[in-house]
């Protein structure tokens, strides 16, 4: 009897640990719960699609700063193959690998990489940051700088040499240095030749190495352009796929005439090279520090930001990041202090090993979008609508790729996403086919509404959507039949109820 007694109690003190560090994600229809009332028939909730069911090549998610340790990729893992996004990026960290010189330890890095593929995730690996282990080796943190002496940069070949050779065969796509004119911590000059220098190490290894250049913290015209002008005096306009950039805004739409003319100005130098918008996010709560802190972002308003910078990078013609899987805790940086909240998921601080303690919001959003808006639909270049609401709305047009079934995405893009889910009559005219069962889809909550035949009218070549609801999040209209959808249990029993009455 004393035997069982103690062999219940120690499965009971297991029993919370499990429950505590376990995966836990909810994949029910109701798994967002928002205010919003569209005022439609409800029919059912997306259905998200994992890693091993879609291919995404145009988004990246975050898992950056590992290198410093500000968040442990062994605490969320689990996470990541439910997202169905099929590539991280991850920065390589030379002070971490090389903590005495001449001495590697890839243990860390060996073991994302390793485990990231064989949950069928890759990797964008970026090679900064600097290693002050080394005289002019650069500083191993944000705004840090380059490395400058003959020393620093002869360790630091040696270190892209040594890493490109190791993950030849696992990392297909690479960068070299975060931000760096951050804080003027390098010249323009500086970092266009430390960029090209990088990236020759690399193809040298890797002869089919797909590199990003730049990754500067805003999409600056002058930088940008003074790396084409390297490239293209040297004969190398191919070096490199991407020219990368980050915006932080409290209205993630206000950056993006300078995308537009980042993209036309790429196109003179390199038709072929493409953006990437390859950080940029905002946090679910109010925190002391961080790009964009200070501010009462909530979990509402943190999922409306991230749908909108998604939608709105790859509307833009971009690549896109979320920055971030889980939250971050900064403690060796001048920039930010302490816990901040831009993850995906919410996890505590080092002190408790970074642990798991929540799925936000956002986390089921990006799912959303992701399920819809992935590889088996394309973006339309040349898309025009024409549109009437009282807010400015942005716009922007896809189609099913399978059936050339047309998505129109749109949202009111004048202002800071709103802790509220205040709806705005839009009208809507489209050069388009009739839809068979027109669908209004929100990416928030990955709700899908029937959209009433009266607010659908067909005029010639056009199609009319009047009366259509829009808000600071980003919605779309489309046929129900290209969507995976879980049918809510009041519609089930609505047909049931039809098909009884005939």
């Amino acid at each position: 009897m004393k035997k069982n007694v103690l062999l219940l109690l120690s499965i009971f003190a297991i029993l919370p640990a499990a429950f505590c560090f376990g995966q836990v994600i909810d994949d029910s229809p109701t798994r967002v719960q928002t205010t919003l009332q569209p005022g439609m028939t409800e029919i059912g909730t997306l259905k998200p699609k994992n890693v091993r069911q879609i291919k995404t090549s145009q988004w990246t998610l975050g898992c950056e700063t590992i290198d410093r340790e500000y968040s442990d990729y062994n605490s969320f893992k689990e996470y990541l193959p439910a997202l169905g996004i099929s590539r991280i990026r991850l920065q390589a960290g030379w002070a971490r690998c090389e903590k005495d010189p001449g001495l590697y330890d890839f243990g860390w890095l060996d073991n994302i990489i390793n485990d990231a593929a064989e949950r069928g995730i890759s990797v964008w690996l970026e090679t900064s940051y600097g290693n002050p282990g080394y005289p002019g080796g650069g500083g191993r943190t944000l705004a840090g700088g380059m490395p400058t002496s003959k020393e620093g940069l002869e360790a630091w070949d040696r270190w892209v040499t040594v890493i490109a050779q190791r993950y030849k065969g696992k990392v297909h796509d690479w960068c070299v240095w975060n931000e760096p004119e951050i804080r003027g911590a390098n010249a323009n000059e500086q970092i266009c030749d430390f960029n090209i220098r990088t990236a020759r190490i690399i193809r040298k290894e890797i002869p089919d190495a797909r590199i990003a250049a730049l990754a500067v913290s805003w999409p600056r015209k002058e930088i940008i352009e003074t790396l084409l002008k390297k490239l293209q005096a040297t004969g190398e306009s191919d070096l490199f796929q991407w020219i990368v950039y980050h915006h932080y805004t409290k209205n993630p739409d206000t950056p993006y005439p300078q995308v537009l003319e980042v993209r036309e100005l790429a196109k003179k130098y390199n038709p072929k090279i493409r953006l990437w918008q390859g950080e940029s996010g905002v946090e679910s709560e109010w925190c002391i520090s961080g790009a964009l802190s200070r501010y009462n972002w909530t979990e509402l308003t943190q999922a409306k930001w991230d749908a909108r910078r998604m939608l709105g990078d790859i509307g833009h013609g971009s690549d896109s990041l979320i920055f971030t899987a889980a939250d971050l805790d900064y403690r060796t940086t001048s920039f930010h202090n302490g816990l901040v909240r831009y993850g995906l998921i919410k996890t505590a601080g080092a002190d408790r090993a970074h642990r798991v303690l929540k799925v936000k919001m956002a986390y089921y959003t990006v799912q959303n979008i992701v399920s819809v808006f992935n590889d088996s639909v394309e973006w339309i270049s040349d898309f025009s609508c024409e549109s009437k609401c009282a807010k400015d709305l942005a716009i922007f047009g896809y189609r099913d790729k399978a059936t050339q079934t047309p998505i129109t995405v749109f949202w009111d893009k004048t202002d800071v996403p709103k802790d509220e889910n205040t709806t705005l009559p839009a009208r809507l005219k489209i050069e388009m086919k009739p839809l068979k069962e027109p669908v209004w889809v929100d990416t928030v909550s990955g709700r899908v509404y029937l959209i009433p035949k009266e607010n659908v009218k067909v005029d010639g070549k056009f199609v009319i959507f009047d009366k259509i609801p829009a808000y600071d999040a980003p919605v779309f209209i489309t046929d129900k039949s290209i969507l995976d959808i879980e049918p809510s249990a009041a519609w089930l029993f609505s047909l049931e109820t039809k098909e009884k009455r005939k």
